[in-house]
């Protein structure tokens, strides 16, 4: 079984379209602690390519992808 990912904020995403997703990871990054995890809810497959690139960008990290039906759930941790 896979080890589990401490989420400390989680963000509905569902139904806004790019680059709001980004956007809105982008706002709360800093409502948690570094090394601390948001976990971002989506539907719009930009998000697919706009959350990855925006975390290498600002120095943040994608621990992990999922599609889960037509949601695409991120969990990106905070490291500065």
């Amino acid at each position: 079984m896979s080890e589990e990912i401490k989420v400390d904020l989680t963000l509905d995403l569902k139904g806004l379209l790019c680059p709001l997703p980004m956007v809105r990871v982008s706002q709360n990054i800093k409502n948690v602690p570094v090394g601390g995890v948001i976990k971002a809810i989506a539907t719009d497959p930009g998000s697919l390519a706009d959350i990855p690139s925006w975390a290498r960008t600002t120095g943040n990290e994608v621990l992990k992808t999922e599609k889960v039906g037509s949601e695409i759930v991120f969990y990106v941790k905070r490291l500065k």
